[in-house]
């Protein structure tokens, strides 16, 4: 690549600091990051922008803070003039992403990722202005591959190249199957960006391999090769494992806004900074302040997060939301007051019951043992009065008041 940031003005050069001191904050890598440094260049002497890409497999359809991560990075390449190509992966979402996966995945039907897809645009809309999206669908242009086309793209990569990848490796370490499919996989979301000339391409560290397969593709179709971003992965509320729904460690960009404030009321303390720098929006300057202020201990932690929690509600439901969410929770949990919007529920059983019973009849727990558990470990309030014994019957009384945990409430009537 030509040297164009020998060629910039002072401005540009100022420009050209701006934005990509702005893009590297928070992100695992970039690859080759001075390469980038050129590609913003050109777009600064040309005034044209540079094409910005993100493949999707629409695999389930809700969306939650850890997928942000990466949107928050598209806004701000967004908000700079850039062109952010949205690849819908309606043929590669048929097959199924191998990565990080121990067995074949579950091959999605039409139906399913047309589902997906359109509720992924509905909730992208919170983070990015999708009227400036360029939305492609890849079986426009995979589909139509005769097998001679299929073979020669397969000639551009080596076995050797595709069993590189760990989990694959893994998989046959332990003897577990891998389908021909599968090796496709990385082939097709290469070709992607050969097809749409892409400049960069975005994706968590885990897609190191896939992401890096359109500059190997690119070169071989004498197209100029994309630079690549890799974003950390987000931990979910447990601290430990990658946010995700099935792990029920996750912040739903969907959820109501009390519960979004009281589930960001529960990240690690050590979790905050990440956070900080990946699910926000605030300006570099904004979360530098922050992150050295909890370090310093200016910042008490527990006030951190009730500005992240107010700023998560904000992004996603609005300022009106986010101020009433934080009044909820200030009353509720830190001055012990009951929410003025309790749920109502018609209590149709025995008037006696055991307590146990009473939390599984009413969905607030999902088992018997999990009740006990949580009685055991004073999470059960009747009344505001916190109950000890596992084997506590109740007379059902118009009004009574059932709390389990820090934010599940419900109001009985007979």
């Amino acid at each position: 690549m030509k040297d164009f940031i020998q060629r910039l003005s002072a401005d540009q050069t100022s420009e050209l600091e701006r934005q990509y001191a702005l893009y590297a904050n928070g992100v695992q890598e970039i690859i080759p990051a001075e390469e980038f440094k050129q590609k913003i260049a050109k777009s600064l002497l040309e005034n044209k922008p540079l094409k910005v890409k993100l493949g999707l497999d629409p695999s389930a359809p809700d969306v939650h803070i850890g997928h942000t991560v990466v949107l928050q990075k598209l806004k701000q390449f967004q908000q700079n003039g850039h062109i952010i190509q949205l690849i819908i992966g309606d043929f590669t979402g048929k097959i199924g992403d191998p990565t990080g996966k121990s067995a074949v995945r579950k091959q999605l039907t039409d139906e399913e990722v047309k589902h997906n897809a359109q509720t992924y645009f509905e909730q992208f809309g919170k983070v990015l202005d999708m009227e400036k999206v360029e939305l492609h669908y890849n079986a426009d242009w995979l589909s139509k591959l005769n097998f001679e086309d299929v073979i020669q793209l397969a000639g551009k990569i080596t076995v050797a190249r595709l069993l590189e990848r760990n989990d694959f490796t893994e998989r046959i370490s332990t003897g577990k199957a891998i389908s021909l499919h599968e090796f496709f996989y990385p082939l097709m979301q290469g070709y992607d960006s050969v097809v749409l000339e892409s400049d960069l391409e975005l994706g968590g560290t885990d897609q190191h391999f896939n992401v890096l397969m359109g500059r190997h593709l690119q070169e071989h179709y004498k197209k100029e090769k994309q630079a690549v971003m890799l974003l950390p992965l987000l931990e979910g509320l447990d601290g430990v494992e990658k946010m995700s729904k099935s792990k029920g460690n996750y912040i739903g960009i969907n959820e109501e806004p009390n519960e979004m404030f009281g589930k960001t009321m529960s990240i690690p303390d050590k979790l905050m900074p990440k956070y900080i720098d990946l699910a926000t929006d605030y300006t570099v300057e904004e979360k530098n302040k922050l992150k050295e202020d909890l370090k310093e201990g200016i910042l008490h932690p527990r006030d951190a997060k009730i500005q992240l929690g107010k700023t998560f509600v904000r992004m996603f439901h609005g300022k009106e939301a986010a101020e009433k969410a934080e009044h909820h929770f200030l009353r509720v949990f830190q001055k012990g007051a009951l929410p003025e919007d309790i749920p109502k529920v018609k209590w149709n059983g025995d008037q006696n019951v055991a307590v146990v019973e009473l939390l599984v009849e009413l969905q607030l727990l999902s088992s018997k043992s999990e009740a006990r558990k949580m009685i055991q470990n004073g999470g059960v309030k009747l009344n505001g009065e916190k109950v000890s014994d596992v084997k506590l019957e109740i007379e059902i009384k118009d009004d009574t008041i059932v709390q389990v945990g820090k934010r599940k409430f419900v109001k009985l009537t007979v």
